[in-house]
Protein backbone atom coordinates (compact mmCIF):
# COMPACT_ATOMS: atom_id res chain seq x y z
CA UNK A 1 0.00 0.00 0.00
CA UNK A 2 3.10 2.32 0.66
CA UNK A 3 4.13 2.50 -2.68
CA UNK A 4 0.64 3.24 -4.28
CA UNK A 5 0.60 5.72 -6.56
CA UNK A 6 -1.45 9.10 -5.65
CA UNK A 7 -4.24 10.19 -8.52
CA UNK A 8 -3.69 13.69 -8.51
CA UNK A 9 -6.01 14.43 -10.74
CA UNK A 10 -8.68 12.51 -8.81
CA UNK A 11 -7.62 15.12 -6.09
CA UNK A 12 -7.86 17.83 -8.14
CA UNK A 13 -11.97 17.09 -9.09
CA UNK A 14 -12.61 16.26 -5.58
CA UNK A 15 -11.44 19.65 -4.55
CA UNK A 16 -13.56 21.49 -7.45
CA UNK A 17 -16.25 19.30 -6.75
CA UNK A 18 -16.33 20.35 -2.81
CA UNK A 19 -15.87 23.97 -3.99
CA UNK A 20 -18.50 24.00 -6.33
CA UNK A 21 -21.04 22.16 -3.98
CA UNK A 22 -20.33 25.29 -1.89
CA UNK A 23 -21.02 27.56 -4.93
CA UNK A 24 -18.57 29.12 -4.81
CA UNK A 25 -15.78 30.57 -7.73
CA UNK A 26 -12.32 30.62 -5.91
CA UNK A 27 -9.33 32.17 -7.46
CA UNK A 28 -6.74 30.47 -8.78
CA UNK A 29 -3.07 31.42 -9.78
CA UNK A 30 -1.69 29.68 -12.62
CA UNK A 31 2.21 29.16 -13.34
CA UNK A 32 2.15 28.50 -16.82
CA UNK A 33 5.66 27.21 -18.60
CA UNK A 34 3.78 28.07 -22.01
CA UNK A 35 0.73 28.70 -24.62
CA UNK A 36 0.18 25.12 -25.80
CA UNK A 37 0.75 23.51 -21.93
CA UNK A 38 -1.48 26.19 -20.54
CA UNK A 39 -4.22 25.91 -23.56
CA UNK A 40 -6.15 22.55 -21.95
CA UNK A 41 -5.71 23.97 -18.65
CA UNK A 42 -6.81 26.77 -18.56
CA UNK A 43 -10.07 25.69 -20.52
CA UNK A 44 -10.61 23.18 -17.98
CA UNK A 45 -9.74 25.07 -15.14
CA UNK A 46 -11.81 28.31 -16.30
CA UNK A 47 -15.04 26.41 -15.92
CA UNK A 48 -14.79 26.39 -12.15
CA UNK A 49 -12.34 29.32 -11.19
CA UNK A 50 -11.59 32.68 -11.65
CA UNK A 51 -8.07 32.03 -13.04
CA UNK A 52 -5.08 34.42 -13.10
CA UNK A 53 -2.60 32.95 -15.54
CA UNK A 54 1.46 33.47 -13.73
CA UNK A 55 3.95 33.25 -16.36
CA UNK A 56 6.97 33.22 -14.57
CA UNK A 57 10.23 31.25 -16.22
CA UNK A 58 13.33 32.74 -15.19
CA UNK A 59 15.20 29.49 -17.42
CA UNK A 60 14.43 30.44 -20.75
CA UNK A 61 16.78 30.85 -23.49
CA UNK A 62 17.81 32.71 -25.30
CA UNK A 63 15.75 35.86 -24.39
CA UNK A 64 14.39 36.45 -27.97
CA UNK A 65 12.68 32.65 -27.32
CA UNK A 66 11.35 34.83 -23.82
CA UNK A 67 9.49 37.08 -25.77
CA UNK A 68 8.56 35.07 -28.44
CA UNK A 69 6.85 32.45 -25.76
CA UNK A 70 5.52 35.12 -23.43
CA UNK A 71 3.44 36.69 -26.28
CA UNK A 72 1.96 33.57 -27.56
CA UNK A 73 0.87 33.08 -24.03
CA UNK A 74 -0.86 36.32 -23.85
CA UNK A 75 -2.18 36.19 -27.34
CA UNK A 76 -4.10 32.71 -26.38
CA UNK A 77 -5.45 34.89 -23.06
CA UNK A 78 -6.84 37.34 -25.24
CA UNK A 79 -8.43 34.50 -27.96
CA UNK A 80 -9.88 31.72 -25.88
CA UNK A 81 -13.77 32.17 -24.69
CA UNK A 82 -13.36 31.46 -20.97
CA UNK A 83 -16.47 31.00 -18.92
CA UNK A 84 -14.80 33.19 -16.03
CA UNK A 85 -12.32 36.44 -17.64
CA UNK A 86 -8.68 35.19 -17.02
CA UNK A 87 -5.91 37.35 -15.77
CA UNK A 88 -2.56 37.56 -16.68
CA UNK A 89 0.82 38.17 -14.53
CA UNK A 90 4.23 38.58 -16.24
CA UNK A 91 6.72 37.97 -13.76
CA UNK A 92 10.16 38.69 -13.55
CA UNK A 93 12.45 37.75 -16.06
CA UNK A 94 16.00 37.45 -14.41
CA UNK A 95 17.69 34.92 -15.99
CA UNK A 96 20.59 35.16 -13.35
CA UNK A 97 18.07 33.35 -10.82
CA UNK A 98 18.01 30.10 -12.68
CA UNK A 99 21.75 29.93 -13.36
CA UNK A 100 22.10 30.56 -9.58
CA UNK A 101 19.18 27.91 -8.97
CA UNK A 102 21.29 25.68 -11.37
CA UNK A 103 24.33 26.35 -10.51
CA UNK A 104 26.54 22.98 -9.75
CA UNK A 105 23.92 21.45 -11.98
CA UNK A 106 24.92 21.98 -15.53
CA UNK A 107 25.69 18.89 -16.64
CA UNK A 108 22.62 17.01 -15.09
CA UNK A 109 20.56 15.00 -17.65
CA UNK A 110 16.83 16.15 -18.13
CA UNK A 111 14.67 15.80 -15.88
CA UNK A 112 17.61 15.60 -13.17
CA UNK A 113 18.59 17.36 -9.99
CA UNK A 114 18.63 20.71 -12.27
CA UNK A 115 14.96 20.21 -13.46
CA UNK A 116 13.99 19.90 -9.55
CA UNK A 117 15.57 23.33 -8.88
CA UNK A 118 14.36 25.07 -11.72
CA UNK A 119 10.96 23.40 -10.43
CA UNK A 120 11.27 24.57 -7.05
CA UNK A 121 11.94 28.48 -7.97
CA UNK A 122 9.58 28.85 -10.43
CA UNK A 123 6.85 27.02 -7.75
CA UNK A 124 8.61 28.64 -4.81
CA UNK A 125 7.69 32.51 -6.51
CA UNK A 126 4.43 31.32 -7.36
CA UNK A 127 3.14 30.56 -4.42
CA UNK A 128 4.66 34.00 -2.66
CA UNK A 129 2.58 35.60 -5.40
CA UNK A 130 -0.10 33.82 -4.76
CA UNK A 131 0.19 34.92 -0.93
CA UNK A 132 1.22 38.46 -1.82
CA UNK A 133 -1.85 39.08 -3.58
CA UNK A 134 -4.49 36.82 -1.72
CA UNK A 135 -5.29 33.61 -3.96
CA UNK A 136 -7.01 30.87 -2.71
CA UNK A 137 -4.84 28.34 -4.60
CA UNK A 138 -2.33 27.90 -6.69
CA UNK A 139 -1.37 25.32 -9.38
CA UNK A 140 1.68 24.96 -12.65
CA UNK A 141 0.82 23.64 -15.78
CA UNK A 142 4.02 21.41 -15.61
CA UNK A 143 1.73 18.55 -14.76
CA UNK A 144 0.48 18.19 -18.49
CA UNK A 145 4.08 17.71 -19.88
CA UNK A 146 4.22 13.73 -20.57
CA UNK A 147 8.16 14.65 -19.48
CA UNK A 148 7.69 15.80 -16.34
CA UNK A 149 7.28 13.85 -13.20
CA UNK A 150 3.81 14.78 -11.72
CA UNK A 151 4.32 13.37 -8.26
CA UNK A 152 7.80 15.58 -7.76
CA UNK A 153 5.69 18.71 -8.91
CA UNK A 154 3.08 17.91 -6.81
CA UNK A 155 5.32 17.40 -3.40
CA UNK A 156 7.06 20.50 -4.45
CA UNK A 157 3.75 22.46 -5.12
CA UNK A 158 2.61 21.03 -1.35
CA UNK A 159 5.60 22.38 -0.12
CA UNK A 160 5.50 25.46 -0.93
CA UNK A 161 2.04 26.05 -0.57
CA UNK A 162 2.66 25.55 3.21
CA UNK A 163 5.82 27.56 3.16
CA UNK A 164 3.56 30.60 2.08
CA UNK A 165 -0.01 29.71 3.53
CA UNK A 166 -1.69 29.34 0.26
CA UNK A 167 -3.12 26.16 -0.59
CA UNK A 168 -2.18 24.01 -3.52
CA UNK A 169 -4.50 22.50 -5.85
CA UNK A 170 -3.02 19.21 -7.17
CA UNK A 171 -3.17 18.14 -10.33
CA UNK A 172 -1.86 15.80 -13.07
CA UNK A 173 -2.81 17.58 -16.39
CA UNK A 174 -2.16 15.00 -18.87
CA UNK A 175 -4.47 12.83 -17.40
CA UNK A 176 -8.19 12.02 -19.15
CA UNK A 177 -6.53 12.97 -22.48
CA UNK A 178 -5.49 16.34 -20.77
CA UNK A 179 -2.07 16.86 -22.91
CA UNK A 180 -4.07 15.54 -26.29
CA UNK A 181 -6.48 18.44 -25.60
CA UNK A 182 -3.33 20.62 -25.50
CA UNK A 183 -2.09 19.79 -28.75
CA UNK A 184 -5.83 19.94 -30.65
CA UNK A 185 -6.08 23.71 -28.78
CA UNK A 186 -2.64 24.58 -30.17
CA UNK A 187 -3.49 23.44 -33.79
CA UNK A 188 -6.70 25.34 -33.41
CA UNK A 189 -5.50 28.43 -32.53
CA UNK A 190 -2.09 28.25 -34.45
CA UNK A 191 -0.10 28.17 -31.36
CA UNK A 192 3.86 27.91 -31.84
CA UNK A 193 5.13 25.30 -30.24
CA UNK A 194 8.58 25.04 -29.22
CA UNK A 195 10.51 21.60 -29.52
CA UNK A 196 12.91 22.13 -26.08
CA UNK A 197 11.84 22.80 -22.92
CA UNK A 198 13.04 25.82 -22.49
CA UNK A 199 16.91 26.55 -20.54
CA UNK A 200 19.94 26.78 -22.56
CA UNK A 201 20.62 23.22 -21.09
CA UNK A 202 18.36 21.66 -22.65
CA UNK A 203 18.34 24.19 -26.19
CA UNK A 204 21.68 22.82 -26.12
CA UNK A 205 20.92 18.98 -25.84
CA UNK A 206 18.07 19.77 -28.37
CA UNK A 207 20.87 20.51 -31.07
CA UNK A 208 23.23 18.09 -30.60
CA UNK A 209 20.65 15.62 -31.02
CA UNK A 210 20.06 16.99 -34.09
CA UNK A 211 23.21 17.23 -35.48
CA UNK A 212 23.79 13.64 -34.38
CA UNK A 213 20.54 12.35 -36.67
CA UNK A 214 21.31 14.66 -39.28
CA UNK A 215 21.86 12.83 -42.67
CA UNK A 216 24.21 14.91 -43.18
CA UNK A 217 26.43 14.08 -40.26
CA UNK A 218 29.12 11.48 -41.84
CA UNK A 219 31.36 11.55 -38.46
Amino acid sequence: MGNQKINYQKLCEEEIKKVSAEGKVPSVLLHSCCAPCSSYCIEYLSQYFHVTVFYYNPNIYPDSEYYHRVKEQQEFIKRFPAKYPVGFIEGDFNTQDFYKAAKGLENEPERGARCTECFKLRLGRTAEMAEENGFDYFTSTLTISPMKDAALLNRIGSEMGEAHGVKWLPSDFKKKNGYLRSCQLSREYGIYRQDYCGCVFSYSQRHALEKAVSPMNTA
